[in-house]
C-alpha cells in the first residue's frame, strides 16, 4: 500500500510540476484529488484494510495527499501570477498613441423646430393634444368647411386610402376633435404630425410635418391672433423680428390672412433669402369660420377663436438656410453635421 501512494504523489507532483497552464492543473486535481481520482479510491478502500493497519495507511494517505494539495497550491499561485503578467502586457495602453474620437451627434433640424415650438406654445399655456395620421374624410374636409367641389378633395391632390378614409392633409382635424370633446374656452396645438399631400418640388414634399393651433374663448378677434403670433415670431425668430398680415382665404377661416415675418438675415433691407422684400411668407391663419365652430356645438354667439398652421419643414428651411427640402429627408450627414442642436 505505501508503495502505491508513493507512485500516486510521485506522479501527481510530477504532472504538477509540469503543467502549463489553469486548465492542465486542474485536469491533474480531478485525476489525483477528485470524485474518482486515484488518492480517493485508496481511501475508499480502507474499509478492506485490517483494522490494526489502518492508522498507519490513513498517516501515509494524509502525508501523500498534504504533499500534493501543496505542490498544486504553489503551482496555482505560479500560473496565476503568470497569467496576470500576460494580461498586462497585452492590455497595457499605449499613451503616445492619438485619441479615439466621434463626432457629437445633433438632433435632426426637423425635431429642433419640433421642441423649439412644442415649448413656446407650452410657455403660452398651449394645450398639446396628438393627431392622426389617417383621418376620416369629414374631419379632414367636411368639418373644416372644405366643399365637396373643392380641389383639395380631388384625387390628385390627396392620398385617398378608401372613400371615407384618406391620409391626412393637415392636422386641422385635430381641432374639430378637440372641440366635440371639449367645452370653450380651448387653447391648443396640434402636436407636430406627419401630413401627406400630393405636392413634390424644391419647397414642397408628399410628407411632411406640420403644427396647428386653435384658440376659442369670448371675445377672441384678430387682434389677439397678431398679440400670439408677434409672441411666436421672437421667440423662433430672435426678439427684433416682426409680423406682417396679408389678406388670404381658407374655407375654415374667415377672415384669412397669409403671415409673413421680418427677414431676420438682412434685418428687412433686402436679400437673397426674402428675395428683396425684407419679408418671409412663415403660416396661414385667421379667425375660427363660424360654420366649424357652430359644426362643433360651439355658440357662436358667445364665443370666437382663432386658429393657425405652420409646416415644420418651412421653418427649419429658413432658420437653416436649406434651399432644397428633399435635404432634410436624405439623411446626408454632410448637411445635417452643419446645424448645431440649440435645444
Amino acid at each position: 500500500m505505501k508503495d502505491r501512494l508513493q507512485e500516486i504523489k510521485s506522479k501527481a507532483l510530477a504532472q504538477i510540476e509540469t503543467a502549463e497552464g489553469l486548465e492542465t492543473l486542474n485536469e491533474v486535481r480531478d485525476a489525483i484529488l477528485g470524485k474518482k481520482g486515484e488518492l480517493t479510491a485508496v481511501l475508499r478502500g480502507m474499509k478492506d484494510v485490517a483494522p490494526e493497519d489502518r492508522p498507519l495507511v490513513g498517516q501515509w494517505v494524509n502525508e501523500a495527499r498534504d504533499a500534493i494539495e501543496a505542490k498544486m497550491a504553489d503551482k496555482l499561485k505560479l500560473l496565476e501570477s503568470q497569467a496576470l503578467k500576460l494580461r498586462y502586457e497585452t492590455e497595457k495602453i499605449d499613451v503616445t498613441m492619438p485619441e479615439v474620437t466621434r463626432k457629437k451627434g445633433n438632433l435632426h433640424p426637423v425635431t429642433q423646430v419640433r421642441n423649439q415650438l412644442i415649448d413656446i406654445f407650452a410657455s403660452m399655456g398651449f394645450e398639446v393634444v396628438e393627431t392622426k395620421e389617417i383621418e376620416n374624410d369629414y374631419y379632414n374636409f367636411t368639418a373644416l368647411n372644405t366643399p365637396a367641389d373643392h380641389p383639395a378633395r380631388d384625387m390628385q391632390d390627396t392620398f385617398y386610402l378608401s372613400e371615407d378614409f384618406l391620409l391626412a392633409t393637415q392636422t386641422s382635424a385635430a381641432q374639430i376633435h378637440t372641440m366635440e370633446k371639449k367645452n370653450p374656452p380651448i387653447k391648443m396645438v396640434a402636436a407636430p404630425g406627419r401630413v401627406f399631400r400630393s405636392d413634390d418640388d424644391a419647397t414642397h414634399s408628399p410628407m411632411f410635418h406640420q403644427m396647428e393651433g386653435l384658440v376659442v374663448d369670448k371675445g377672441i378677434t384678430l387682434c389677439d391672433l397678431k398679440g400670439m403670433l408677434d409672441e411666436l415670431v421672437k421667440k423662433l425668430f430672435g426678439k427684433d423680428t416682426t409680423t406682417r398680415l396679408r389678406p388670404s382665404y381658407f374655407p375654415f377661416t374667415e377672415p384669412s390672412v397669409e403671415v409673413d415675418v421680418s427677414c431676420f438675415q438682412c434685418k428687412g433691407a433686402g436679400c437673397k433669402l426674402c428675395k428683396g422684400t425684407g419679408w418671409i411668407e412663415v403660416l396661414g391663419a385667421g379667425v375660427v369660420n363660424n360654420k366649424v365652430l357652430e359644426g362643433c356645438g360651439v355658440d357662436t354667439k358667445e364665443y370666437s377663436g382663432f386658429a393657425f398652421g405652420v409646416g415644420l419643414e418651412r421653418i427649419a428651411m429658413l432658420k437653416y438656410g436649406i434651399n432644397n427640402i428633399k435635404m432634410l429627408f436624405e439623411s446626408d450627414v454632410r448637411v445635417l453635421s452643419q446645424i448645431d442642436d440649440e435645444m
